[in-house]
């Protein structure tokens, strides 16, 4: 009889998992790559993630300088639009 035959007709292990001839099993493999049980860099990197360099701060400040910006852009567009008046009786006419 061949050695694959025999393997697969051995016993499953784990639950209902089909015994693999390579021995990888997904369940194992599955229940490893869920975080750690202990992580020994867990508290030296908590800093990367806590106060100055929480989320919101680290994109609140990635573009200085925007709102002033809209603000002044707007601001703008309103001046432009009440008060700047445009010559419109010529328009499409040239003079020569």
């Amino acid at each position: 009889m061949y050695p694959t035959r025999i393997l697969r007709s051995a016993l499953p292990q784990l639950g209902d998992e089909k015994p693999n001839i390579t021995g990888f099993s997904m369940k194992k493999f599955l229940a490893n790559t869920k975080k750690p049980r202990y992580d020994p860099w867990e508290r030296n990197e908590a800093w990367r993630y806590t106060g100055r360099f929480s989320r919101f701060n680290r994109y609140r400040n990635a573009l200085p300088g925007f709102g002033t910006a809209v603000v002044a852009f707007t601001a703008y567009c309103v001046y432009e639009q009440l008060f700047l008046k445009k010559d419109e009786h010529h328009h499409g006419e040239e003079h020569h």
